[in-house]
């Protein structure tokens, strides 16, 4: 490796399943199975599998980028935010905050209709309570005019 400037990997797998490897500082062995598979023509892994791999990456780097978005709308880690990276940001938060007011109306409104049908509900039941103590005024009145002519 330090003589010829060459890129070595070496893999050893032991009697008891156990593996060993050197790569060359200057390399990695991904990029030496790359190079084999390219010069070779034998192919080391499945696209298939190559693809998954890449997307695999691609979410992790798609969920970190999530993560740091979600701290930045909670207000965390926005000072080394530039200001044109603050206005979508503030947009975001802009429009939660009018979904947020335009619910809580909704819930408003639903409560003064309740209210409305509740006081309905009570002047009926005070209409009904008072003419029944009225008709139990009228009998007992009866009642005692039907005794004293008796």
């Amino acid at each position: 490796t330090v003589l010829c400037d060459a890129e070595v990997s070496l893999v050893i797998y032991s009697s008891t399943g156990r593996m060993s490897e050197y790569v060359s500082p200057s390399t990695t062995l991904i990029k030496i199975l790359g190079k084999y598979q390219k010069v070779s023509g034998k192919r080391l892994w499945d696209p298939k599998h190559e693809f998954l791999s890449s997307e695999v990456d691609r979410i992790k780097k798609e969920n970190d980028n999530m993560q740091i978005e979600l701290r930045h709308l909670k207000g965390e880690d926005i000072n080394s935010l530039q200001p044109r990276e603050l206005i979508p940001i503030e947009d975001a938060l802009q429009t939660g905050l009018e979904s947020v007011r335009a619910k809580q109306m909704e819930y408003l409104k639903t409560l003064k209709k309740n209210e409305r049908i509740l006081e309905e509900e009570n002047k009926q039941l005070c209409i009904i309570l008072q003419q029944q103590e009225m008709d139990i005024d009228g009998n007992i009145r009866e009642m005692e005019n039907g005794y004293h002519h008796g």
